[in-house]
């Protein structure tokens, strides 16, 4: 079966704000549909992307994570919560091990500890280290030698103590509870905006902050993935026609768009600028967004009236 159907977006623009944060700007959308792709992008961004953590651990020593070792400042629970904000990249799905042996300092450090951080980590070929610079502990005994073992595993989402412990192989370690997501922040915001004469549309905009082991960019991509492949298997046989973008109703087809943007009837100003920016006849310039226009070097507040104007007649 096949329905009609319309365009859900326009065109994403991403913009990085930072090492690891990235800013999407979805439009233009028809009314209401900004909340809906925002939240259910939010959920799945936060829920579904798939990480790496530690699951279990041991250190030589000690039994159980209520015990204080002899030579370590912090006590076992404080190193839990401290392996939990290690973030890694793993490229396997089986559980990996990864050790770490390291002796305290006979000359001591400023604190006058040795420090270690998850740098000091031995790790096999398949994981990558994304904080290296995470603290585990501080050894205070420069004739300690530090020795722990690791379990990393990947997985979505959250994984509490008695799901890490259940059928555990590694009988043997202290079980953590894992944050798998590589996702750490996510924000959106939704505006009303414009294409030409047609006002009730709105643009969404989606901030993305990651731990450094996956891309904004690529969490964003794979969270649509994801929901792509959901609404597939409840769509089953049905398909939809696609159609125009909200405010943009023209036909590829139409012989109209490649006209070159020197028949359009635009003044000097505007069509000299549309043209140093590399826009050459009418099917590239109604395939930009508003956002996009404004960008363009050379081109005003009068360019873009101008450029609306010949968008709504072609629309027509």
């Amino acid at each position: 079966m096949t329905t009609k159907a319309i365009n859900v977006a326009g065109p994403v623009e991403t913009k990085i704000i930072g090492e690891n944060s990235a800013e999407f700007v979805i439009r233009p959308l028809y009314y209401g549909y900004g909340n809906t792709l925002g939240n259910s992008l939010r959920r799945v961004l936060l829920s579904s992307i798939k990480g790496a953590a530690i699951t279990a651990f041991s250190i030589e020593g000690a039994t159980h994570e209520f015990t204080a070792v002899p030579g370590i400042r912090e006590d076992v629970v404080d190193i839990m919560l401290n392996l939990k904000n290690i973030r890694f990249k793993c490229h396997t799905d089986s559980p990996v091990e990864a050790t770490l042996e390291i002796k305290g300092s006979e000359q001591g450090e400023k604190d006058g500890d040795k420090r270690v951080t998850a740098a000091d980590i031995k790790l096999p070929a398949d994981l990558e280290l994304g904080n290296p610079n995470q603290v585990i502990c501080h050894i205070d005994d420069p004739k300690f030698t530090l020795k722990m073992r690791f379990i990393v595993e990947t997985g979505c989402g959250y994984l509490t103590i008695d799901e890490s412990s259940k059928d555990r192989v590694y009988s043997d370690m202290i079980a953590l509870d894992a944050v798998f997501t590589p996702v750490l922040r996510v924000r959106y915001k939704v505006e009303n905006t414009r294409v030409g004469r047609d006002t009730n549309l709105q643009q969404l905009t989606l901030t993305v902050d990651t731990d450094g082991t996956i891309t904004p960019k690529e969490a964003f991509e794979e969270a649509a993935a994801i929901l792509v492949n959901q609404y597939k298997a409840l769509a089953g046989s049905t398909t939809a026609e696609s159609a125009p973008t909200p405010g943009q109703k023209v036909e590829e087809s139409n012989d109209d768009l490649v006209r070159p943007i020197e028949e359009l009837g635009l003044s000097a100003r505007t069509a000299n600028a549309l043209i140093n920016n590399g826009i050459k006849n009418l099917r590239e310039l109604v395939n930009l967004t508003e956002s996009q226009l404004k960008d363009l070097k050379g081109f005003g507040a009068k360019a873009l009236d101008e450029v609306n104007k010949i968008i709504t007649e072609v629309n027509k």
